[in-house]
């Protein structure tokens, strides 16, 4: 992996204990202030304020996140991380919760050399069902 693809990675898994861990303002610091998220197919949020209210509503569940593998292409100041995730968690009655996907986020170099997020998508998966399937 060349340095720019593991600092790259490095952003993503950054991002990713520190939701983990409720540390909110590391995981808003991964993005672009205007980043574009999506917490749920099609309706991908730009508002930081809502982004930083989803995260916490997310980690209420006390999400456990473990990635399949990363698929990571840099092309001059841009990048894009692809991963599959499972993710365990509790729901707020104590039952099991698990989910999985497939992340997709493009990441851009700032001035200051850092990589941070512009779009996450992490459920790009469902394209390949056969529901999503135009016809």
């Amino acid at each position: 992996m060349s340095h720019d693809e593991k600092q790259v990675l490095a952003t993503v898994e950054r991002m990713t204990a520190a939701l983990q861990n409720g540390d909110f303002d590391t995981v808003m610091n991964a993005y672009e202030h205007n980043a574009v998220v999506v917490f749920e197919p099609g309706r991908p949020i730009s508002d930081p304020t809502i982004v930083r209210a989803t995260f916490k509503q997310w980690h209420a569940m006390s999400p456990r996140f473990e990635y399949a593998g990363h698929d990571v292409l840099v092309a001059g100041d841009l990048a894009v991380h692809i991963a599959p995730w499972t993710m365990k968690g509790k729901a707020a009655d104590g039952a099991s919760i698990e989910r999985s996907g497939l992340s997709v986020a493009v990441l851009r170099r700032q001035s200051d050399g850092r990589w941070l997020m512009v779009m996450d998508n992490p459920h790009g998966q469902h394209l390949l069902q056969p529901a999503a399937v135009n016809r």
